[in-house]
């Protein structure tokens, strides 16, 4: 994430590569299985690791302008790290370039980028794993235990979270602007085979404080297993960061039959009492076609039989605006989805939770959108638990806009709360139904105007009292 200028949230600025401050040799960035593998051969070989720079998916720093030839890759060189501390455009520049290229099906740019009177070099990215390289990669004799020198103290959360955990693939291509799986998984889709997930499945199962529950069954989006470009070719030359926004690619095959087959083959093992999916799923991909019986079925047997009590989803945010920069679904869907979800559970007479994730202070995110968020997550009857104050991480879209206040994508100003007032200020609608927000609320959309939203929220009882209290005081 940090291989090339990037905005640092701790110190508030703009740092150069990390090959700079760490003075590393060499940088292995992405999925490192494939580069790692290829710079242990060549040190086997006897070659020595100064004059290893060809390898694929790696980055190093040169103090010479001479840069090793390569004919199968084209040199790009990127605004300078200077140049971006003193222009922040060059730097949002920089950023497209980089995001273009990093989602690409198979990129021949070099990026080059000068910090000081040295050169950062950017190999191109190794090809897709197909299903045969991930399926090695999983077959490996993996202990499924925290390192040893864990083995005293108390239990690990997290390991807790992923002990009887199953990965089916790797990738997404959803590219939400806040988030850096893309960057470091890729865009496209690699899968393991279904033979090598159920062959897990039963490793699992034959694990000693195995209890009958897979935690997940899912990976960096929980659906999107087996999902590719129908046509291939046409991948080779997409430069569009997601295939999901503006809208689903009409390339891309969202067939779910791959997943919805190991969702029921693992519900059916005899020693599984239940295989939930507890990664975050997109309800895009298969809303948009529940007509079709094979989307209607993966649907039905997710809520089924493979959600914990409580499904999380992603909406993100309600308004459209802000769904946008954050390039997520409009609300409508999830709209959609929550009646589909509630229909699921009548139909199999169960009481199970739907649980969304919402962010503030989002680049592009206001007060108001806040204010209309709290409206309509209180009409859909939730109580907000899973929120997030939007934190930048280096190699985001929203990183970029938060420092540069700037769209890469259309050059367009955006507003940014970037104080820890603005950010507080927003924060405080996700929790509208606590005490201690409501009067700070109610006097914020006065002044702006909404009286309608004040109505919607606490009614116009509330707001009369709040009349009566301030004349009151007058």
């Amino acid at each position: 994430m940090r291989r090339l200028t990037h905005y640092d949230y701790w110190t508030d600025k703009l740092k150069p590569s990390i090959l700079e401050e760490s003075k590393a040799d060499l940088l292995i960035y992405g999925m490192g299985e494939k580069p790692l593998s290829e710079l242990v051969k060549l040190l086997e070989k006897g070659i020595s690791f100064e004059s290893i720079k060809t390898i694929p998916q790696t980055v190093y720093i040169i103090n010479e302008e001479l840069i090793p030839e390569n004919k199968n890759w084209e040199n790009f060189e990127l605004f300078s790290h200077d140049e971006c501390i003193k222009d922040k455009i060059k730097y949002v520049k920089n950023f497209k370039i980089i995001e273009e290229e990093s989602n690409r099906y198979q990129s021949t740019k070099r990026l080059i980028q000068k910090v000081g009177q040295k050169s950062i070099i950017v190999n191109p990215p190794f090809e897709l794993f197909s299903e045969k390289e991930m399926d090695a990669i999983y077959n490996l004799p993996f202990t499924r235990l925290p390192h040893p020198k864990y083995a005293k103290k108390e239990s690990i959360p997290a390991y807790e979270m992923i002990r009887h955990s199953i990965t089916l693939h790797r990738g997404c291509f959803g590219a939400c602007s806040f988030c850096t799986i893309s960057a470091h998984q890729g865009k496209f889709i690699s899968s393991r085979s279904e033979k090598s997930v159920l062959k897990e499945v039963e490793q699992v199962t034959n694990m000693s404080d195995f209890k009958g529950y897979i935690s997940d069954l899912g990976g960096p989006s929980a659906n999107m297993y087996k999902m590719q470009g129908i046509d291939i070719e046409q991948c080779k030359t997409c430069k569009r960061a997601s295939c999901l926004h503006p809208a689903i690619c009409k390339n891309l095959s969202t067939d779910p039959k791959p997943l919805t087959k190991i969702y029921k083959q693992t519900h059916k093992h005899q020693k599984v009492k239940k295989a939930f999916v507890g990664s975050g799923i997109r309800y895009d991909l298969f809303m948009h076609k529940l007509n079709n019986p094979d989307y209607a079925d993966y649907a039905d047997e997710l809520i089924k039989n493979h959600v914990s009590g409580r499904l999380k989803v992603a909406p993100e945010h309600t308004s459209e605006d802000v769904l946008k920069i954050m390039r997520k679904p409009d609300l409508g869907m999830f709209h959609e989805f929550k009646k589909l979800f509630d229909k699921i559970n009548r139909k199999h007479q169960l009481n199970q939770q739907l649980v969304p994730y919402f962010i503030s202070s989002h680049p592009g995110c206001k007060n108001i959108h806040m204010a209309e968020l709290a409206v309509e997550t209180k009409m859909m009857d939730f109580k907000l638990e899973q929120v997030q104050d939007f934190t930048p991480t280096p190699m985001t879209l929203a990183t970029v806009m938060y420092y540069s206040g700037i769209n890469p994508y259309t050059m367009e100003k955006i507003s940014v709360a970037r104080s820890k007032d603005e950010k507080l200020s927003q924060r405080k609608f996700f929790f509208w139904y606590k005490n201690e927000f409501k009067n700070n609320i109610i006097s914020e959309l006065r002044k702006a105007k909404r009286e309608d939203l004040i109505d919607k929220l606490f009614g116009k009882i509330t707001q009369k009292i709040h009349h009566k209290n301030k004349r009151r005081k007058r």
